[in-house]
């Protein structure tokens, strides 16, 4: 259960940490090789990030990288077969992905490919709650959990609902807008926000979209966890292999370190 990574990060006195890796890029040794890097640095839950054409949540960093991994030939079976490798021997992985991959694959076919390739759950930004029951009851029956997302002009009512709904934690979004590190959350609204939830759910907040810095990580200390996306693929940009991993450790060790309380 995703869950039990926030008791955990919360009985150590600390935010649970979560990067944000595109499938494939710069090539899938090198996602292998992060996800290696990231479990062994510390990393609770890893976002594994399903390529798309058409990437409404997406910034232009995540965008680019997943056209440069769509370049690479890679898609949901590659994705799939990736985990399955990591599967054991690192963090939880989740799967983020769009919608229509998992269509055209199949509701309960993609649910029981996640089962067969280790997966934890999938989060699909795309898929209002009132369309997601399918997927939801699908997941379930593989005992996988779907993480839901509430943005900031979400109305309180539906934010319970998303909240009642939402498998293992609730995906908190900083601010309007698509994901991006070059333009940090505006804290005090976002405190706020999760306050907000606080009063209408117990389950575990996690916050996204713009945390880049260890100062943008110990703002965010009443939330359960963090993800960092966009700042992990500006930082290996150019390179691939042990250089990249270098790189993303570079980034990554720091905000560890700055989750704890």
């Amino acid at each position: 259960m995703l869950s039990a990574v926030f008791e955990r990060a919360r009985s150590e006195n600390r935010l649970a940490f979560i990067p944000y890796l595109m499938a494939g890029d710069p090539d899938v040794t090198t996602t292998e090789q992060f996800i290696g890097a990231l479990s062994a640095d510390g990393a609770d839950l890893i976002e594994l990030g399903v390529p798309y054409s058409d990437p409404l949540a997406d910034g232009p960093t995540i965008a680019a990288a997943g056209q440069r991994a769509l370049g690479n030939g890679v898609g949901l079976l590659e994705v799939l077969a990736l985990a399955k490798r990591c599967s054991g021997n690192s963090a939880p992985i989740v799967l983020f992905t769009y919608y229509n991959p998992v269509y055209q694959f199949g509701v309960r076919r993609f649910a029981a490919a996640l089962t067969g390739a280790g997966v934890a759950g999938v989060i699909v930004p795309d898929l209002a709650l009132e369309e997601s029951a399918e997927l939801r009851a699908a997941l379930a029956e593989q005992g996988l959990e779907m993480p839901l997302l509430v943005a900031p002009s979400t109305p309180s009512g539906r934010a319970h609902r998303i909240a009642e709904a939402a498998g293992g934690f609730v995906y908190v979004v900083s601010r309007l807008g698509v994901t991006g590190a070059g333009n940090a959350p505006r804290f005090a609204l976002l405190r706020a926000q999760i306050a907000a939830l606080r009063a209408v759910t117990s389950k575990p907040l996690a916050v996204g979209f713009g945390v880049s810095r260890p100062e943008d990580v110990r703002s965010v200390m009443d939330a359960d966890g963090v993800i960092v996306g966009s700042a992990l693929i500006d930082r290996y940009a150019g390179t691939s292999g042990a250089a990249a991993v270098e790189r993303v450790r570079g980034l990554v060790v720091p905000l560890i370190a700055a989750t704890r309380r």
